[in-house]
């Protein structure tokens, strides 16, 4: 692949190495060789290296996703089913499976971790905006979480996973997503239940709290 963005020139000349070295230095410094890209350009798009450039990786992975979804009619499914089938776009727009294995033991690590976290959220917080979720209080938030977690296992049940097509990982993702939506149904019981009425008043805080205006806004606000 050719790009006439730097970025993403040092993008594609880093998966070739990626498989070897990881999001390494050493990675860095070969797709600066490789795409010819300005070593000052490249060190000011990518101030901690590869790592800046497996972030930019896992964000191509979110921006196929999309692309995927806005191409193809989901319209017949159920919502559950949707939710599903975008977390496969997901992986399946994960054209290299060892960048992703080397991704996730990069941000493994105490210093990166809070960026992975940041970069699962983010393409959860996707999928969610996607499917046109309106949520304005604290179910923005459990919403993201609880597929977060999804997300997580699937991938990690992907990277071992060698049946024919991904079967299993397919398989795994719908049973997760099952469980899911079985805890949003408790959640409606215990609601509409006589303890759940009663604790309305006490829970009733929660219902001030309010998604961020932005990305760049969490943990978000709360209506005073």
């Amino acid at each position: 692949m050719t790009s006439t963005d730097p970025k993403d020139a040092l993008l594609d000349a880093a998966l070739m190495h990626v498989v070897f070295d990881g999001w390494s230095a050493e990675t860095f410094d070969a797709a600066i060789r490789d795409s010819g890209v300005n070593p000052v350009v490249a060190k000011a798009l990518c101030p901690r290296g590869a790592v800046d450039l497996a972030v930019a990786y896992h964000k191509r992975g979110d921006a196929l996703m999309l692309a995927r979804f806005e191409a193809e009619d989901l319209s017949e499914m159920r919502y559950s089913e949707r939710v599903a089938a975008l977390v496969r776009f997901r992986l399946e727009a994960a054209d290299d499976k060892e960048a992703v294995r080397r991704g996730t033991t990069l941000f493994a690590l105490p210093q990166y971790a809070g960026t992975g976290a940041e970069l699962v959220w983010g393409t959860c917080d996707a999928i969610w905006t996607a499917l046109g979720d309106t949520s304005d209080d604290v179910n923005w938030y459990t919403k993201r979480m609880t597929l977060s977690a999804v997300y997580g296992s699937t991938v990690l049940y992907w990277l071992g996973d060698e049946s024919e097509g991904h079967e299993a990982t397919w398989a795994f993702l719908d049973r997760r997503i099952d469980n899911v939506m079985s805890f949003e149904k408790t959640k409606a019981r215990f609601r509409n239940s006589p303890v759940g009425k009663m604790m309305a008043g006490p829970l009733g805080v929660l219902s001030q709290i309010r998604p961020p205006r932005s990305r760049n806004d969490l943990p978000g606000q709360s209506r005073g």
